[in-house]
């Protein structure tokens, strides 16, 4: 595991590293997570560690074990399709939201989903994940609707990836790239149908990929 950067926010680091290696599946369920062992590969002392795996148990990617350290849970088709379900519901309704409202200041939001482009460009699987959670929370913070943005947060946060890293999965990330950039135009435009089912698509066509590969793991 790479080391961090320390002049940057550790926890958030160790968190949104962690949370990578979970959701793509690269740390597979089962696999034990302890606060030594983490923050001597990471470089960083044990207390960015521990609250950082103490928040990924909060939303439920790990669980404590008494003695023993984290484990990553398991997650269900059942509870990917219902992630999904609601997922488009609410990311929808938020994006329905900003574009009645006019999204105006795009610089922000072009420069997140600039950062999305290069990390796909990159071929940083990590790098996308981070960014890719960053522009949408911008871009659903619009809305101005605090709890709707934490529900849509925890829910993405939720969501296992799996497969993302596929040659499948590289190709999604590639596609989506464009997808942000037109969800811009269309909040600017106010075109409220036309962002609805653009975020829908953005989120479903990821479902059949994640599908196959968790039913691979099963």
């Amino acid at each position: 595991m790479p080391a961090l950067d320390p002049s940057l926010n550790l926890r958030e680091q160790v968190l949104a590293q962690l949370r990578s290696e979970i959701v793509s599946g690269r740390a597979a369920p089962g696999t034990v997570y302890t606060v030594p062992t983490l923050s001597t590969e990471m470089g960083v002392s044990t207390t960015p560690v521990r609250e950082a795996l103490l928040e990924l148990s909060r939303n439920g990617l790990v669980s404590p074990m008494r003695n023993r350290g984290f484990r990553v849970e398991a997650t269900s088709l059942t509870e990917l399709e219902n992630l999904f379900d609601l997922r488009v519901l609410l990311e929808s309704s938020a994006l329905v939201a900003v574009a009645r409202r006019g999204l105006t200041d795009t610089a922000p939001l072009i420069a997140l989903a600039d950062e999305v482009r290069d990390a796909v460009g990159r071929d940083d699987v990590r790098g996308y994940i981070d960014s890719d959670r960053r522009f949408h929370a911008a871009l659903v913070a619009r809305a101005n609707n605090p709890l709707l943005t934490k529900l849509v947060l925890s829910l993405r946060d939720d969501m296992r990836l799996y497969g993302i890293d596929s040659v499948e999965g590289k190709k999604r990330q590639q596609a989506s790239v464009g997808e942000h950039y037109q969800m811009i135009e269309l909040g600017v435009a106010g075109e409220s149908d036309a962002i609805a089912a653009l975020i829908t698509r953005h989120i479903q066509e990821w479902k059949p990929l994640f599908t196959a590969a968790l039913q691979k793991m099963a």
